[in-house]
């Protein structure tokens, strides 16, 4: 502390005015966001997703409000999980902020990217949003065949919104009739208290039972892992 003493004492004045404007910036900088509806303690608070609480945020589909909630101050925590971490949950928010502008500049082809590196890690969240961007076109060229690839991959990984889509596909005409009993495996075993959404699954579960073999049902409606 002496040392830091005499080091200041002996400093040239604009030095020492250039650490105090500084000083001052900083603070001016914390407390006009706290004049913008935050507490200083507040800003100070925002704390980085543990992979379990971003990858619940991801299937609810609140994770790019959350960013934008958090003041968009972890974006290049975001980054650096994404890009050199690598972490799978990171790469899709990463991914999903730069295809569609969420606090950096829209890069969609390279958001798209990233969505594809979580995938090919296994994260169900980005096999089906792939999954279905290739089915609908958007960012992406509309390309059935490749949704198909993509959704059943998720649907293996026992994400139902991947499920439910690769069924409609097969309904429309797409997939292979060989992918029919998993397929109708995985919706004959989901689970959902949604009304709506589980009156879909019997409906889609009739007419693909249209398309298959006897057989090929009875084996598809084993209890799950079974």
């Amino acid at each position: 502390m002496l040392y830091l003493l005499l080091e200041l004492v002996i400093m040239k004045p604009y030095s020492l005015i250039t650490i105090a404007i500084t000083f001052l910036l900083l603070n001016f900088s914390v407390r006009v966001h706290a004049l913008e509806g935050e507490t200083i303690e507040e800003i100070r608070a925002v704390q980085l997703y543990s992979q379990d609480a971003l990858i619940e945020m991801i299937n609810a589909n609140t994770h790019l409000d959350k960013v934008l909630a958090d003041r968009c101050q972890l974006v290049q925590d975001i980054e650096a999980r994404a890009e050199v971490l690598k972490v799978p949950a990171y790469q899709f928010l990463w991914g999903d902020m730069l295809a569609w502008g969420v606090c950096v500049d829209e890069e969609p082809a390279r958001g798209i990217g990233y969505i594809e590196d979580a995938a090919n890690q296994g994260l169900p969240a980005a096999l089906e949003q792939l999954g279905r961007y290739y089915a609908n076109g958007t960012l992406v060229q509309e390309d059935k065949e490749r949704a198909v690839v993509y959704l059943r991959e998720a649907s293996a990984l026992k994400n139902l919104k991947a499920q439910i889509q690769l069924v409609e596909l097969f309904l429309a005409g797409y997939g292979s009739p060989y992918d029919y009993e998993d397929a109708y495996h995985w919706l004959h075993n989901a689970i959902t208290n949604d009304k709506a959404q589980h009156k879909k699954i019997a409906s889609y579960l009739d007419e693909l039972e249209t398309l298959m073999h006897p057989k090929a049902v009875r084996a598809a409606k084993r209890p799950m892992d079974s």
